[in-house]
């Protein structure tokens, strides 16, 4: 084998170890100098020959790697889960700190760029111009139509009908020109104070009236018996008698009325009544095309109020009282509609506060009767149809509102069965009402950002259990029917105590309205009426089964 160049190893090169002390450093030194003329070559020759070459010295950078290998473990059982957790818990506490800011951000980015029910369509904004650019009566009445506007009411202190209800109704009457309109107003049992705004009010118009404030005489009311042997007068009875009293005027006018406007002791804006009126729903001619359409009330700046006489398309209840209402119960074409922003929701009822009917129905038959109005009469003699007028259910424990059976007798008058695309019942969600000065200051407000309700309102209703059950809602008008109806045993006249009933199995024809009703049962406070608790409600006697 050829001889490789012997290497000779300097003085100062020592290959140390990194771990040893200075005394053993000093020892190798020394060695080194006795033997610095030792032959690398035999040593090295040898070792190949051995084996391969191979530093008899851990290399630095291998060493390295396997302690950072080993740190990196260390780091991984002790340190990092802690570190991560305080990550977890940074970024959690700066996602909840973030959401207010990103609510507020949604909130203002939907009202300013894309608000609700804010900017109605352009022959509203035509109509709002042409009655705002003058004080000309009837300047909101382009086509002078005769407009019957009914309310009934009780002004306890006379202060609604001296405010702003009697000054918006005022102005709506000269929007509309007091040559076209009949106002009516009923008030039972008044104060002096109340009458004395009532003779106000009837001073400041120009129009014909009729302004009446009488005792309401309860022993013309039908009455029924409840679980305590009590004769007691239902609430919506009552409700639908004073209500008929303020139509009277229709029953002994020869004006053929196109519209009649209900009003309800609510705040609204006479501009919108008049789009109310005119605006909704109209055909390629400019005219309406609508049996009925509703406003909203709100009993506070967000809280819709007349859930009891509204029902979606398909007969269901609303859900939650807050925009849009309405469930995605079946089709959800209500909600959709909503969601849509269409100044005509499809309904089945609804009231608001004001509603706006097709007069004619309301007004005796004349010559041109419509066929279906008399044939519905024939079907259910029993019923205020020709002409069409409030009722009640007389059923013990089922209610149903008088402002919903109002509708449901409308549609059957205007459609009979035919109403699975349309039944001519609308709400106008544009137009809105209220029940005091600082509700109604704030609705054109809060409107603004509702878009942003939607999802919250379809998870809470649903789990909520909305729209709720109504075992009726699918009958439809002339059915053959088997209902549920509670009944009390026959007595004998000289029985006393406390009657007792039960549920039966009861056939009977279907009439317009099942859909309305819910199993309930409330009946009137008689006496001196205190707000709201003219009425309470009485427990069912025992579940059906």
């Amino acid at each position: 084998m050829e001889k490789m160049p012997k290497i000779w190893r300097s003085n100062e090169y020592e290959l140390l170890d990194p771990h040893r002390t200075s005394s053993e450093s000093s020892q190798l030194r020394s060695s080194s100098d006795l033997d610095r003329d030792f032959d690398f070559d035999n040593d090295t020759t040898q070792k190949f020959e051995s084996r391969s070459i191979s530093p008899s010295y851990p290399p630095p950078r291998s060493w390295s790697l396997r302690v950072a290998i080993q740190r990196l473990t260390r780091l991984r059982r002790g340190r990092n889960p802690r570190r991560r957790r305080g990550q977890c818990r940074y970024w959690i506490a700066w996602i909840l700190a973030s959401i207010p800011w990103i609510l507020v951000f949604l909130v203002y980015f939907t009202a300013i760029f894309v608000p609700s029910y804010t900017h109605g369509p352009e022959h509203y904004r035509i109509l709002e111009r042409r009655c705002k650019a003058s004080k000309e009566p009837g300047r909101g009445n382009p086509n002078n139509e005769k407009v019957m506007i009914a309310a009934s009411i009780y002004d306890h202190d006379g202060k609604l009908l001296a405010g702003q209800w009697g000054s918006a109704v005022v102005e709506l009457v000269n929007l509309l020109g007091p040559e076209n309109v009949h106002l009516s107003v009923y008030e039972n049992d008044p104060s002096d104070a109340a009458k004395a705004s009532l003779a106000k009010l009837g001073g400041q118009l120009k129009c014909n009236v009729s302004l009446v404030s009488e005792h309401l005489p309860l022993e013309d009311i039908p009455r029924i018996t409840i679980p305590s042997g009590e004769r007691q007068i239902k609430r919506i009875a009552f409700l639908a008698d004073v209500r008929n009293r303020a139509l009277r005027p229709l029953d002994d006018t020869t004006v053929q009325f196109d519209k009649l406007l209900f009003i309800n002791d609510v705040l609204f804006d006479p501009i919108e009544a008049v789009q109310l009126l005119f605006s909704t729903n109209i055909d390629a001619n400019g005219r309406t095309q609508y049996g009925a359409v509703c406003a909203i009330d709100f009993i506070n700046a967000f809280k819709y109020y007349d859930y009891f006489a509204t029902r979606d398309f398909e007969g269901n209840g609303i859900g939650l009282q807050f925009f849009p209402w309405f469930t995605d119960a079946g089709d959800a074409i209500s909600r959709k509609d909503v969601m849509a922003q269409k100044d005509a929701v499809r309904v089945r009822s609804c009231w608001g506060g004001m509603t706006a009917f097709e007069a004619s129905w309301f007004q005796k038959p004349a010559v041109n009767t419509p066929s279906t109005q008399t044939e519905a009469a024939e079907s259910f003699p029993n019923l205020p149809l020709s002409p069409l007028r409030f009722r009640y259910e007389e059923d013990p424990f089922w209610e149903a509102s008088e402002c919903c059976l109002i509708h449901a007798d409308l549609t059957y008058l205007r459609h009979g069965l035919n109403t699975k695309t349309d039944t001519g019942i609308y709400m106008n969600p544009y137009v809105r009402t209220a029940y005091d000065p600082k509700t109604f200051s704030w609705l054109a407000w809060t409107r603004r950002p509702e878009r942003l309700y939607s999802l919250i309102h379809g998870i809470v209703s649903k789990i909520g259990g909305m729209p709720s059950h109504n075992p009726r809602r699918l009958e439809q008008p002339g059915d053959k029917v088997t209902e549920k109806v509670w009944k009390y045993d026959v007595l004998n006249p000289s029985t006393t105590g406390v009657p007792k009933g039960s549920y039966y199995d009861v056939k009977r024809t279907a009439a317009p309205g099942r859909f309305c009703g819910k199993r309930a049962l409330q009946v009137l406070n008689e006496g001196p009426r205190k707000e709201e608790d003219n009425w309470r409600s009485i427990e069912l006697p025992l579940p059906p089964p």
